[in-house]
């Protein structure tokens, strides 16, 4: 029954939930309006109460003594039930569930997101799965976007641009950080929202259950169609943030493995060019 009733997210034109959690999500969003349409509804009728029952000519002299019912502090107390449902039994355990509690699985896919005015830089770590360090100075716009040192772990490191790749039904842990203004990093359809603090390194962690072939099937013929997932920043950085946005490619594990067997060629390639 509450499941039901928490659904009528699924009529707010709300995107297609393709992470494990975003049915949570959409669960909490449905009660937080069923409570807002019975607050729009009771305050509704008690304006046209009060404007009918007080009126100058249905009262024209004052009444001192005031209102005697106890009514408005029934329906005060109800409205203090139910947010205290929806802060402590809703909100404040699935806040634990999302954000305060890492995974631990060795099978998780760690990636860095950094991000900058107006791009989201991905970072992979290589075949040794260990993150190379990363050094300010060696930040160089054109080619070295992070500062990555390739050397020791960072080697064999994929670095991307507004591109990114992840395998279906496989845990995803993102380490999101800055490297100039206050971002925010928002997957709609995987219900991810995050802001990216400059000098902080924020986890997040979510499941993506729908690979991007399935979404397009899934959304032909609606508004969305012909785009897949994006990466928007849903944060003011500045006069360029409408074009902040990057791509987001849900596959399967053979495609996602082929990809990076891809990516790490190339780099190889880059590396005997050098020489």
């Amino acid at each position: 029954m509450f499941e039901s009733l928490g659904n009528i997210s699924n009529y707010l034109g709300m995107p297609m939930g393709s992470s494990s959690h975003s049915q949570s999500i959409d669960f909490m969003i449905g009660w937080v309006h069923w409570l807002m349409i019975v607050l729009f509804v009771g305050w509704g009728i008690y304006l046209i109460i009060t404007v009918i029952k007080f009126n100058a000519k249905a009262n024209p002299k004052a009444n001192h003594k005031g209102v005697t019912s106890h009514i408005s502090q029934y329906a005060e107390i109800g409205v203090i039930v139910f947010e205290a449902f929806l802060l402590i039994g809703l909100s404040i355990p699935l806040y634990s569930q999302l954000k305060t509690t890492l995974p631990t699985d060795d099978d998780i896919l760690e990636i860095r997101v950094v991000a900058q005015q107006f791009a989201w830089n991905i970072h992979y770590p290589g075949a040794d799965g260990q993150f190379g360090t990363t050094d300010i100075y060696l930040v160089d716009e054109e080619s070295n976007r992070i500062g990555l040192k390739r050397d020791g772990y960072g080697t064999d490191d994929i670095v991307a641009i507004n591109q990114m790749h992840l395998p279906v039904d496989q845990q995803v842990l993102i380490h999101l950080s800055s490297k100039d203004v206050i971002h925010s990093f928002s997957l709609p359809e995987m219900r991810v929202k995050q802001d990216a603090v400059p000098g902080m390194t924020i986890p997040i962690y979510f499941t993506p259950t729908m690979t991007s072939s399935e979404f397009m099937t899934k959304i032909q013929g609606t508004a969305r169609e012909g785009k897949g997932y994006e990466i928007a920043c849903a944060q003011l950085c500045g006069n360029s943030h409408y074009r902040m946005k990057g791509y987001v490619t849900v596959e399967t594990d053979a495609e996602f493995n082929a990809w990076l067997e891809e990516e790490a060629e190339y780099l190889e390639d880059e590396d005997d060019d050098d020489w």
